[in-house]
């Protein structure tokens, strides 16, 4: 596996500016996948995504839209086996795109949640820029599958994600039948969470939320 990341960054000696775009570029290129991931933390939810997985694509154009992230994702993967490496290393992928563009997490909120219903569905997520990775999910699908998406997956997007973007995130959908329903309210709800934990606060320009001093 190769990988290479590309960040923007300060000139050498140059006072940290707070306000600078938190923007990454990751690509990602293995035996099973060939995948580059481009992020803009602070963007207005614009997504370009091609993973060869139609409902997996919507999906990640829910994190966008709800997360007012800019997203620009091109996966080649072994669809001809399954969809497993696509998703679970598009996930991965996307967790260092976010470690990367969100750096030393100064003056960022660090905890976020939202509930988020569609119909008779409803899901809470919540997360923990912590440094530290954890996934706790309590998801019982009502359909095996999605369109061309395995539900089983979703978790695996997840656990790629935490595990390279060092967060901790648990992720319950509380209520629904339809499977669509329940996928679509926890990819929302995670954009929303997202939006919220990576907010600038005001209060707290240039300190990081912890009383450890780092994250």
């Amino acid at each position: 596996m190769t990988s290479s990341a590309l960040v923007t960054s300060n000139p050498s000696g140059a006072t940290p500016d707070p306000m600078a775009d938190r923007i990454a570029e990751v690509s990602r290129n293995t035996a099973e996948t060939r995948i580059r991931v481009r992020i803009n933390l602070d963007g207005t939810g614009q997504a370009k995504l091609h993973t060869g997985i139609g409902f997996f694509d919507h999906m990640l154009d829910q994190i966008a839209r709800h997360g007012l992230i800019d997203l620009d994702i091109d996966c080649e993967g072994d669809l001809h086996i399954d969809g497993h490496h696509t998703v679970e290393d598009v996930g991965i992928t996307l967790g260092q795109a976010f470690a990367r563009a969100v750096g030393d997490k100064k003056g960022i909120r660090r905890y976020g949640h939202a509930y988020v219903p569609l119909d008779e569905a409803l899901s809470r997520v919540v997360v923990d820029f912590s440094g530290r990775p954890g996934l706790h999910i309590d998801v019982k699908f009502t359909a095996g599958s999605i369109g061309q998406l395995d539900t089983q997956l979703v978790y695996e997007f997840f656990q790629g994600f935490v595990n390279h973007a060092g967060v901790t995130l648990h992720i319950d959908n509380l209520k629904g039948f339809n499977a669509h329903h329940q996928c679509e309210t926890i990819f929302k709800a995670f954009g929303r969470t997202l939006r919220a934990a990576l907010e600038r606060d005001p209060r707290s320009v240039g300190v990081i939320p912890s009383t450890k001093g780092s994250l």
